[in-house]
């Protein structure tokens, strides 16, 4: 029982530091709900230069060649912890082997606010994020990266919730993504709507 309510007391004190900000008519003017994220990928631009920034086994990296056909992939993960580690990243190596060799795809090995850095402002066309989901990082990613994309270019990114109960892990994304299309002008056009099992994903862009 005291685990329990210690565990309450931080789930209330984490969620006391996260802005909670109301969005205006221009921001969701364009909304549009779809059933996936895989979905989402056939209305993102194709032969672009794109990034998946939180790589791990590179599962969904197979779906974005498969319906996007980016010019060029970049593939940003630091792979340095027990569950996202060194031997995955190797695996990945192998998985994308001939799209490495060929130019399609090139992996970018760090944390996605230090990478960020490494590229020319309004170089990609769309970037899909699924990091650490935390409010924080979020945040900075949304704020890097926007500069990162061409002036039309989409910023989108998975588990759109607020949490996993299962692990009993707070998420910020909705909270990161509401403050930074409010501060910045910016609009949610697709929400995704996964059932049982699978998170949903945002797409935003410039207004």
């Amino acid at each position: 029982m005291k685990e329990l309510e210690e565990l309450k007391k931080y789930w209330i004190d984490l969620d006391k530091t996260i802005p909670r900000i109301n969005l205006a008519e221009k921001n969701i003017s364009n909304l549009k709900a779809i059933l996936s994220r895989e979905k989402l990928l056939e209305l993102l631009p194709k032969n672009g230069i794109v990034a998946e920034i939180g790589v791990w086994k590179g599962d969904f990296s197979e779906v974005i060649i498969e319906k996007t056909s980016p010019r060029k992939l970049h593939l940003i993960d630091a792979w340095s912890s027990n569950r996202y580690n060194d031997e995955i990243r190797q695996s990945v190596e192998i998985k994308f082997k001939t799209q490495i060799k060929k130019g399609q795809i090139e992996i970018n090995y760090g944390l996605s606010i230090d990478v960020v850095d490494t590229f020319n402002d309004n170089y990609f066309d769309w970037i899909y994020i699924d990091t650490d989901h935390s409010y924080k990082t979020t945040k900075i990613e949304l704020e890097k990266f926007s500069k990162k994309v061409k002036p039309s270019g989409i910023i989108a990114g998975h588990d759109y919730i607020i949490g996993n109960w299962n692990g009993m892990v707070k998420y910020g994304v909705i909270e990161a993504v509401y403050e930074f299309c409010s501060k910045n002008d910016w609009e949610i056009i697709y929400i995704t709507m996964e059932g049982k099992g699978h998170h949903p994903s945002f797409a935003i862009r410039k207004i």
